[in-house]
């Protein structure tokens, strides 16, 4: 299966690309490789261990990966051209006592191996954070060899 057909099997569509908060593009590429522009999701604010539970930054951090593929889609034409991700960085705006920052951060590992299986497969940084833009709960950005 192709990883749009897989995204329809899951029963999911890419939204919209977001428009960046500030002076930046959603992507670049150098070479084989895509970077990705840290991507929230609307909806989805709040800090961790405060207002939100890991259930809910699980849900956030699966939306900021739908907008990571939708801006891949968009600088690829396919999501076919991936090759492989290769990083993923997650920050989650929590507590100074919360401590479950990569179980948040598995909402986006876990689609990203569903949409890709192994090719989704990737090194990976889970950082808590005081506070995001715009109030976000999650955000991620990421790096991809693309063909």
């Amino acid at each position: 299966m192709t990883p749009e057909e897989q995204l329809a099997e899951l029963g999911l569509t890419l939204p919209p690309l977001r428009r960046p908060a500030g002076h930046y593009r959603g992507w670049t590429t150098a070479g084989d490789v895509l970077h990705l522009a840290g991507q929230g999701a609307d909806g989805h604010t709040g800090r961790l261990g405060a207002d939100l539970s890991v259930a809910d930054g699980y849900a956030a951090a699966r939306a900021c990966a739908l907008n990571l593929l939708a801006q891949t889609r968009d600088a690829l034409g396919s999501l076919d051209r991936v090759a492989q991700v290769l990083v993923l960085r997650g920050y989650v705006a929590c507590t100074e006592d919360f401590v479950d920052q990569p179980a948040v951060i598995d909402g986006a590992s876990d689609l990203l191996a569903a949409v890709f299986g192994e090719r989704g497969e990737h090194a990976r940084t889970a950082i808590g954070v005081r506070a995001l833009p715009k109030g976000f709960a999650v955000e991620l950005d990421a790096m991809l060899r693309v063909r």
